[in-house]
């Protein structure tokens, strides 16, 4: 009950939003690989670069997304979001041609970043500084409760039709779209909105300069690639190498939601106690320790260890980012900043497939998961670079004095 009136009600109205989106997007991204190369017929790194189309389009437009719903607000852009994407997906269904799925996959890389960059945005600007580790703690709970249900539900549902599972997950997203028409308040007042436009026409340039946010940005791509790799390869990887369906995968999925649900606010309840960047460290060298595990598995057990393991350094950096981002972002720019992190993911999912598939199409299935230990290792690295430096450390410092300044301000005025 304490937890429940810690946070205003529209909070609450997000973190069902973001169960039902995660729940829907379950019943078909960790199926959609295989389902590309099934419909195409082509090679692994055929269809990663068909995520990296994905990648680039997700690119563009979230540099887009950012300033507009810093000038125009957050909630119409995330309802474009939620019916473009159930567009796209009714569309997949009947794409069989390389050609249509580039095209499709672009379409769904512009969509389907809008409803994550605004309900990011929306927590920023309704939930104080002091609050915000827990408030997106939660918020990755209400995520992974989806990511439980949805691939579940969504390995049974494609072992029967394929095209059913598209058609529910399209219908689940235009329901959560009227949701949000009917009781999402929009979270950017009109005077603000004013505001931020005047100032705005130099759209990225300020946040570009912004060394050590850039600096940390470029360690976190290392470690969104290695949650990637597991993500989006293992399910070809346990298939095609040692026999597990789509179903018995889905439940190895299943492992890294319940975790989060079950231990995500405790652990972050620990981690907030303590500097970020440190807590970075660590969080990505358990994830190293993870991926790593996965080139000795040879069942579903086995792969479902490694599971536990990633998911436990998941536990450790993925709130602490998201809180120490929407700490140092400036009021007016929150959306940008929140946006060019989520880029941190587009970009991973982007380079990570096609280098995986490259390693085991070219040396060995296996070589995917010693890579991607590396690329953990990297991240933990640059992250030890900026604890050293204390860059990030100042900055944090620094923005939090300045938006101190600008609240005090704004309450003056």
């Amino acid at each position: 009950m304490k937890t429940f009136e810690r946070y205003p009600r529209q909070f609450w109205l997000v973190f069902a939003g973001y169960i039902i989106n995660r729940t829907s997007g379950g019943l078909i991204w960790p199926f959609m690989t295989i389902y590309m190369r099934q419909q195409l017929n082509v090679p692994l790194t055929t269809v990663a670069l068909l995520l990296s189309i994905q990648s680039v389009a997700g690119l563009i437009s979230t540099s887009i997304i950012g300033v507009a719903m810093d000038i125009f607000g957050r909630k119409g852009i995330i309802i474009v979001g939620l019916v473009g994407t159930s567009l796209v997906l009714i569309a997949m269904h009947s794409a069989y041609t390389l050609e249509t799925w580039a095209i499709l996959i672009a379409l769904y890389g512009i969509f389907i970043p809008i409803f994550n960059v605004g309900g990011n945005a929306v927590i920023a600007d309704i939930v104080d500084e002091d609050k915000r580790d827990g408030a997106y703690a939660l918020i990755r709970m209400a995520q992974n409760v989806g990511v439980a249900i949805g691939p579940a539900i969504g390995g049974f549902l494609i072992v029967a039709s394929y095209g059913l599972t598209y058609y529910i997950t399209a219908a689940v997203n235009i329901t959560l779209a009227v949701l949000i028409i009917f009781f999402l308040a929009e979270t950017l007042p009109a005077r603000k909105r004013e505001d931020v436009a005047h100032k705005s026409s130099g759209g990225y340039a300020k946040l570009l300069q912004d060394r050590p946010f850039l600096v940390f940005c470029g360690a976190y791509i290392l470690l969104e690639m290695v949650i990637t790799l597991v993500f989006i390869l293992l399910p070809i990887y346990a298939k095609e190498n040692f026999g597990i369906p789509e179903n018995q995968y889905g439940f190895i999925v299943m492992i890294n939601a319940v975790m989060v649900v079950l231990f995500q606010y405790l652990v972050t309840r620990v981690t907030q106690r303590y500097r970020r960047m440190p807590i970075l460290v660590i969080g990505a060298a358990v994830y190293a320790l993870g991926i790593f595990s996965i080139a000795l598995g040879r069942s579903f057990e086995t792969f479902a260890l490694s599971m536990v393991i990633v998911t436990a350094g998941e536990l450790i950096a993925a709130p602490t980012s998201l809180a120490l981002v929407a700490g140092i972002a400036p009021p007016d720019m929150r959306a940008r900043y929140l946006g060019v992190f989520g880029l941190t993911w587009t970009i991973a999912s982007g380079v990570a497939p096609v280098i995986g598939g490259v390693l085991s199409d070219n040396i060995a299935p296996a070589a995917i998961w010693y890579g991607g230990a590396v690329m953990g290792l990297a991240a933990a690295a640059g992250f030890y670079a900026l604890m050293r430096s204390n860059m990030m450390e100042e900055k944090i410092k620094r923005d939090e004095e300045m938006t101190m300044i600008t609240v005090n301000q704004e309450s003056l005025s």
